[in-house]
C-alpha cells in the first residue's frame, strides 16, 4: 500500500491508506481489539473528506488490524472522561454521529470488511457501509442493554433497514454475539467467506465495483438512500438530475462505444 497524500488525519490507531483506485481506512489498535476512541471518531470524517475530493479513489475499504477484531466497540475506558457528564456527552455523541452519518451519506461505495469481532459501535460502522463481508470466524454484538445506553433512533432505524424489526429488537434485547452464519442469515452482512480468503475476496469485490461508472453507481447510491427514506422526505429531483447527468456524460458515450468496439470500458467520472 501507499501512503494516501492527504493523510493530515491519519494517527497511530487509524490509518489512511491508498492502493490504486481503492481506499482504505484501517484500525489500528489491535492491542485493544481496535476499540474506537473519540479521537478516532473524529478521525474518520476527515479521511473521507479527502477520499472524497481523490478523484482517482473509487471505492473506500474499513478494516481492523490485528486479525482479531474489525472493530470491538467504543472504547469504554473514556466514557468516565468522555461521557460521564450530559455536557461531555452530548460532545462524545456527536463525534460518532457525524462519524457514521458521513460514511453513510460517502459518495463513492463503501465496504466494511470483517474479521473478528464487530461489536457495538463496530456494528456500527459496518452498517453505514455499502457492504459487509466477514470472514467465518466473525462476531456480532450490540450490547448497549448490557451497559445501560440509550440508543439514538437513527441508528436503531439504519440497523432495522437492513434485518427488519423482530431480528432489530433480538439484536437489542438479547445483547448477545450472534455468529457469521448468523448474522448473513439476518441479512446483516452480504456474504461470508473462509478467513484465508477474506483478502483476497474482499480485493475481487472492491475491484469489480471500481472499474464501473461511478456516476451510475453514484445515482443509485443516492436512489436507495432517498427510498429509505419516509415518503414525505424524499428529494426526487435530486435523483432525476444524477440520472440526466449519467446520461450527458462522456462515461455514457465511452460505455457505449467499448460496448461496440467489444472492449472494456475506461471510465473517468465525468
Amino acid at each position: 500500500m501507499s501512503a494516501n497524500p492527504q493523510e493530515a488525519a491519519s494517527t497511530e490507531q487509524i490509518l489512511s491508506e491508498k492502493t490504486g483506485s481503492i481506499g482504505w481506512i484501517i484500525f489500528n489498535r489491535p492491542e485493544r481489539h481496535n476499540a474506537v476512541s473519540y479521537e478516532m471518531w473524529t478521525a474518520i470524517p476527515k479521511m473521507l473528506d479527502a477520499f472524497e475530493a481523490d478523484e482517482e479513489v473509487r471505492i473506500v475499504i474499513l478494516k481492523g488490524n490485528g486479525g482479531r477484531a474489525f472493530v470491538s466497540g467504543a472504547d469504554i475506558s473514556q466514557f468516565e472522561e468522555k461521557r460521564s457528564s450530559e455536557e461531555a456527552t452530548k460532545i462524545y455523541n456527536a463525534a460518532t454521529d457525524a462519524a457514521t452519518t458521513r460514511l453513510s451519506l460517502f459518495s463513492k461505495p463503501t465496504i466494511a470488511m470483517i474479521d473478528g469481532y464487530c461489536i457495538g459501535g463496530g456494528c456500527s460502522i459496518a452498517i453505514s457501509c455499502d457492504f459487509r463481508i466477514a470472514s467465518a470466524k466473525s462476531t456480532f454484538a450490540i450490547p448497549a442493554a448490557k451497559l445501560g445506553l440509550g440508543y439514538a433512533f437513527a441508528g436503531v432505524r439504519k440497523l432495522m433497514d437492513l434485518v427488519g424489526p423482530s431480528y432489530t429488537k433480538e439484536i437489542f434485547y438479547s445483547a448477545r454475539q450472534f455468529s457469521a452464519e448468523e448474522a448473513h442469515m439476518m441479512g446483516l452482512v452480504n456474504r461470508v467467506v473462509p478467513e484465508d480468503e477474506l483478502n483476497d475476496y474482499v480485493g475481487s469485490f472492491a475491484s469489480r465495483i471500481a472499474v464501473n461508472a461511478p456516476m451510475t453507481i453514484h445515482a443509485v447510491k443516492v436512489s436507495v438512500e432517498e427510498g429509505l427514506k419516509d415518503p414525505e422526505q424524499r428529494d426526487a429531483s435530486r435523483v432525476d438530475k444524477l440520472i440526466a447527468d449519467c446520461f450527458a456524460s462522456s462515461d455514457y458515450q465511452e460505455g457505449r462505444k467499448a460496448f461496440m468496439e467489444k472492449r472494456p470500458p475506461e471510465f473517468r467520472g465525468r
